[in-house]
């Protein structure tokens, strides 16, 4: 063992020479498979410590909450302490003795570890696609949404951003489909409907901010050990959709953030994925070439990815081809089509004379594993039957006041606990509202005022400048009331509300205020009827 491997195990007189995984190859990505209680997650646990010893940090998801006794040392009280000391003199491990490794927990429904959070603007519509189950049609009214929002300078945080979105685009479909193509209520409903589930199934508390930064995974101790991010995923595991969502979501975000490293001398970071069949169930052709794509590319990154599940066939073949290093255990062969996938799993190795793959991958007992690994020149090594190394941390999930304790001396303990809503696309899109139905309340107060301003005037509203149109005909003068000789007396209708006068005067009533001061008498009244008539009548 050396700092340039990572001891895996051994054998003793019917096993096989010590197996190492070189550093430098560890970005060529690997696989572990089993049957269930064959030894996978205690061959996972320990590459994890070799790595962390390396100075590489990792990052798990733990389904059943075995892996979080990473984060405690293993103790000599232990029920199988004698069975791994005993399994470390076999296999050779002198350097084994119990230890603990720098663990950060994630969860998140932010209940077992620190909340993880992605934007909806950084999930982007492909894998929103995938996590909702939406067809072709529906996929592209996502996209739309997407474009409306980079186009109008909007962001797409939450859940609650994504909904407004499309609400806004089915309310203003007709005017969006010459733009970005047609729109009908009917995908944006079902969209809708989809989002509710999700938003049920704890999709609000992951969209949102703050977001997940990388540096906080990607990172080492003072001691220079690299940190062990785990995932809770035991309720997480019972939405598949959005676990497999999250784990390629993550995936995706290394390859776009971490520069070109080539081959470096050991990985940048190791991702494991346990239960790696949930990723492939039922998934669209499409999203698969995507993830053949992240693992063909992400090598050069210096990001190793490791598939956890408990039969080689659940990776496509193009993924299952790239995956260097291999821990195969015991696989069950009752039923004619388990017997074709063992043979298919045992077809993947490079032979070794000495015993038939086929034939040994049944007979392995708990910790026993077939294993490959590449060698110097890159090539995969003969397959070799070995002992997994015993782990140095503790076996088994820890206590919950232990977690706890963990979590609050984190180093990003405070970082992510509060979320942050800050002005984002439902916020915009509120306010526009808010600001066009002001308007239409203005528009239609003009029109109710003018409306009323025709109604005074057809009425007969003497007052101010209003006055001139009642004297189109010829009128009379009588007892200083005034009317028209042609249309019936109006009717006393309610006083219409008092405004304020104009400090100007027409030509009309200065005069008739001027005549009005000589009424007194019968000869001014005459004059004035005479006057007023040549003014305003008709000729």
């Amino acid at each position: 063992m050396s700092n340039e491997t990572l001891f895996i195990g051994g054998g003793g007189p019917n096993y096989s020479k010590p197996q190492e995984l070189l550093l430098r190859f560890g970005n060529r990505h690997g696989l572990i498979a089993g049957a269930t209680g064959t030894g996978k997650t205690v061959s996972l646990q320990i590459l994890a410590e070799g790595f962390s010893k390396a100075g590489v940090p990792v990052f798990m998801a733990d389904v059943k909450g075995d892996l979080a006794g990473l984060a405690m040392a293993g103790s000599h009280e232990h029920k199988l302490h004698d069975k791994l000391v005993e399994r470390a003199t076999t296999i050779g491990f002198d350097d084994f003795g119990y230890e603990d490794f720098p663990v950060v927990f994630w969860d998140l429904f932010g209940k077992q570890g620190h909340p993880v959070r992605a934007t909806i603007s950084e999930m982007g519509p492909l894998l929103l696609a995938r996590l909702l189950g939406l067809n072709e049609t529906q996929e592209g009214v996502l996209n739309i949404a997407f474009a409306l929002a980079d186009d109008q300078g909007m962001l797409l945080l939450d859940l609650k951003d994504l909904r407004s979105m499309l609400n806004h685009i089915g309310e203003n479909a007709s005017e969006l489909s010459t733009t970005y193509g047609y729109v009908t209520k009917a995908s944006v409903g079902a969209i809708q409907r989809r989002l509710l589930v999700l938003e049920q199934q704890g999709g609000k508390k992951f969209f949102g901010e703050p977001a997940l930064e990388l540096k906080d995974m990607i990172t080492t101790n003072n001691r220079g050990e690299g940190q062990v991010n785990i995932l809770a995923a035991d309720k997480l595991v019972n939405s598949p959709n959005l676990y497999a969502t999250f784990l390629l979501w993550l995936l995706s975000e290394l390859f776009e953030e971490l520069p070109e490293v080539g081959d470096p001398e050991k990985p940048v970071f190791v991702f494991f994925f346990d239960e790696a069949h949930l990723l492939f169930e039922d998934a669209p052709k499409a999203l698969i070439e995507k993830v053949e794509m992240v693992a063909r590319l992400i090598r050069s990154k210096g990001v190793g990815v490791y598939f956890i599940t408990q039969n080689p066939a659940d990776v496509p073949d193009d993924i299952l081809g790239q995956l260097g290093n291999r821990v195969q255990h015991a696989l069950r062969a009752y039923t004619p089509r388990d017997q074709k996938a063992l043979k298919a799993a045992a077809g993947t190795f490079r032979p070794n004379p000495k015993f038939n793959a086929a034939e040994a991958i049944p007979d392995l007992g708990t910790g026993e594993a077939l294993v490959s690994t590449l060698e110097a020149k890159g090539a995969p090594s003969v397959v070799q039957r070995t002992l997994i190394r015993p782990p140095s941390s503790r076996l088994g999930p820890i206590k919950p006041a232990e977690r706890k304790a963990l979590m609050q001396d984190s180093p990003v303990f405070g970082i992510y606990d509060e979320a942050i809503d800050r002005k984002s696309a439902s916020e915009m899109l509120a306010q526009r509202a808010e600001v066009k139905a002001a308007e239409e309340e203005q528009i239609e107060e003009r029109k109710g005022r003018a409306k009323g301003r025709g109604r005074r005037k057809a009425g007969g509203d003497y007052r101010g400048d209003d006055l001139a149109p009642m004297w189109q005909t010829e009128g009379q003068f009588n007892s200083g009331r005034r009317y028209t000789v042609d249309t019936p007396k109006p009717r006393a209708t309610k006083a219409a509300p008092k405004r304020r006068g104009s400090n100007r005067q027409s030509v009309g009533e200065a005069i008739v205020k001027s005549f009005a001061r000589s009424m007194s008498s019968q000869i001014g009244r005459r004059v004035a009827r005479g006057v007023l008539g040549g003014l305003f009548s008709g000729r």
